[in-house]
């Protein structure tokens, strides 16, 4: 007759203790990613293969006209509109995200150099403007560079744009909004790497006699690649699918990609041609992490770039 010993029940009372408090703590997590981000995308695909039925909803029998429609390619022949849109898209967030990372690691460098007790209250001013909803910061904006404002009176001024005419609704009013929309997004990633910057090797860097753009490529730049790349993921990501800021500020003028797909589930009445619009946002944003990644590795961010 054979007896298990206590230290084997006592192994296996600990693995179901283990096994039953990890399912407990995964579940709700993967049910969330379940119901809320694989389910919807699913169902996005599905009806991006799907032909366009009456009043714009997808139907039977499967087809690819939602990704030539989207090609641009119509009963009247190809029209690069949608092309446009796109091009318009990915200008757009190259132009904002850099301009973000320009404006942002000065604001990062200089809340790490202030004073620890100052730091907070300098975090706090980069990210309270981000607890107002998007609609009313960009319907401020909408006032700040309307006709005979301030702004646009300076813009006239110097011959920047006609009279009476404004800086909304334009491409240039679209730029400034997501640079000012995203802006926190990329100073908290580069404040957290100057946090952990090694003033060492800028110290050393300068008894070199390196010049201070070469101080900062070889000493500051590789350690700070984390944050920046970190950065560059939270603001281009979403910026390309942005509907809100090119929907108000560019009043017809400026739509992206965000702003086709939105039209196509309502007023347009072409859910497989939203679908599609959606697809390739997502293959995008997986195009990009991909990119970020390699880009990272290749100069020299090694295992801390971890997107």
């Amino acid at each position: 007759m054979s007896t298990t010993s206590p230290a084997v029940i006592g192994r296996s009372q600990g693995m179901v203790r283990e096994a039953r408090h990890l399912l407990f703590t995964v579940t709700p997590g993967a049910a969330w990613i379940i119901f809320f981000l694989v389910l919807p995308s699913a169902y996005l695909m599905a009806v991006a293969f799907m032909s366009n039925g009456p009043y714009g909803l997808p139907q039977m029998p499967l087809s690819l006209d939602s990704f030539k429609q989207l090609a641009g390619f119509g009963f009247l022949g190809w029209s690069p509109g949608n092309l446009y849109t796109l091009l318009r898209s990915l200008w757009q967030t190259f132009v904002a995200t850099g301009l973000v990372v320009v404006v942002a690691y000065p604001i990062a460098y200089y809340i790490t150099t202030c004073r620890a007790k100052w730091r907070p209250l300098m975090l706090l001013l980069v990210v309270v403007p981000s607890w107002t909803n998007q609609v009313i910061r960009t319907f401020g904006w909408m006032n700040l560079l309307a006709p005979g404002t301030p702004l646009s009176g300076a813009a006239e001024a110097l011959g920047l744009i006609a009279p009476n005419m404004g800086l909304y609704p334009s491409n240039f009013a679209v730029t400034l909004g997501l640079v000012y929309n995203f802006l926190p997004f990329m100073v908290l990633p580069l404040y957290a790497a100057f946090e952990k910057l090694d003033t060492a090797q800028v110290e050393a860097a300068q008894d070199l006699y390196a010049t201070p753009a070469r101080s900062f490529w070889h000493a500051v730049f590789p350690q700070t690649l984390p944050g920046l790349l970190a950065g560059i993921v939270l603001v281009a990501i979403p910026a390309f699918g942005m509907y809100v800021i090119p929907e108000l500020l560019g009043g017809g003028k400026a739509l992206m990609l965000g702003n086709l797909v939105a039209t196509q589930f309502s007023g347009g009445s072409n859910w497989p041609l939203g679908a599609a619009g959606a697809i390739l946002m997502l293959i995008a944003t997986f195009i990009g992490l991909f990119a970020m990644r390699r880009i990272g590795k290749r100069l020299g961010g090694g295992e801390e770039v971890v997107i």
